[in-house]
């Protein structure tokens, strides 16, 4: 073996809850980059003596945005052939195994997705409750490079997403697929999104007189999508078609985030948040 290679080699599941659903590491620490999110969140309102309640109903629209961006993102962007023909895929933690179903969790979430869905989330929040898009933007923004975090964590522990193959002195080996070093671009993406959570909220707490609404989720955009989209070149392709393209579906979609956050910092409201 190589001394200079990490041989991983992890059973994705924690235990077993009942024969048939099983607890595992990636719903867990999903789960908890969610609650350390909110948490973070919370802090902010409460600094700001922006009512609780407020966040809390924040929070049910964040949750649903994201998992059914993710998921939806991840079956329309992906694999559009293969769930147009298996819709009650789509929404049910189900695959149909020969001749009957079997439950197998929710396998496929696709972060821009996520990020359609929180946006769409956050904007149909707002509408009801009256708040500024921007500012609850700019709020939420810190906390979800946290969430993401945790969601890469998730997928390193399930031994997916990795990266193509470095020279083999070093890299890690997912022994559940092959014996091949590769790049563990799932800790490259963890470690990328906690330094902008860091910067994020260290812009929040020393940018007091000069803020602007719009310029912190402006920021977050274009360093989150600018580190997602560099890091693409040491991932492998999730899917056969982007074997043909010059830029995969993850650096494609990534584009557009990025020019909206380069408007947002160019462009964001003139209005001091007091």
């Amino acid at each position: 073996m190589n001394t200079n290679v990490i041989y991983w080699d992890v059973d994705p599941v924690i235990f077993w809850i009942t024969d048939t659903f099983p607890l595992k590491y990636y719903g867990l620490l999903f789960s908890l980059g969610i609650l350390l999110g909110y948490q973070v969140v919370k802090r902010l309102y409460v600094n700001e003596r922006v009512p609780i309640e407020s966040l809390d109903k924040l929070f049910i629209y964040i949750v649903v945005g994201i998992v059914v961006g993710a998921r939806l993102g991840h079956c329309f962007f992906y694999e559009p052939t293969y769930y147009f023909e298996h819709p009650i895929e789509i929404f049910l933690p189900i695959k149909k195994i020969g001749t009957s179903y079997e439950f197998i969790g929710f396998q496929g979430l696709a972060s821009h997705g996520g990020g359609i869905g929180v946006l769409i989330a956050i904007g149909l929040y707002c509408k009801k409750y009256k708040f500024n898009f921007l500012w609850v933007l700019d709020r939420v923004a810190i906390a979800v490079p946290l969430v993401g975090a945790f969601i890469r964590f998730g997928n390193f522990m399930n031994s997916e997403i990795y990266g193509k193959p470095t020279n083999g002195n070093w890299g890690v080996v997912f022994v559940k697929d092959d014996l091949i070093p590769r790049h563990p671009t799932q800790l490259y993406e963890a470690i990328s999104y906690l330094c902008i959570f860091f910067i994020l909220f260290i812009l929040k707490y020393r940018m007091k007189a000069n803020y602007k609404n719009g310029l912190l989720v402006g920021v977050f955009l274009v360093l989150l999508f600018l580190a997602r989209f560099i890091i693409e070149f040491f991932k492998e392709n999730q899917v056969a078609f982007e074997d043909s393209m010059t830029l995969n579906m993850g650096q494609i979609l990534s584009i557009p985030f990025i020019l909206i956050g380069i408007g947002l910092i160019i462009f964001s409201g003139k209005e001091k948040v007091v």
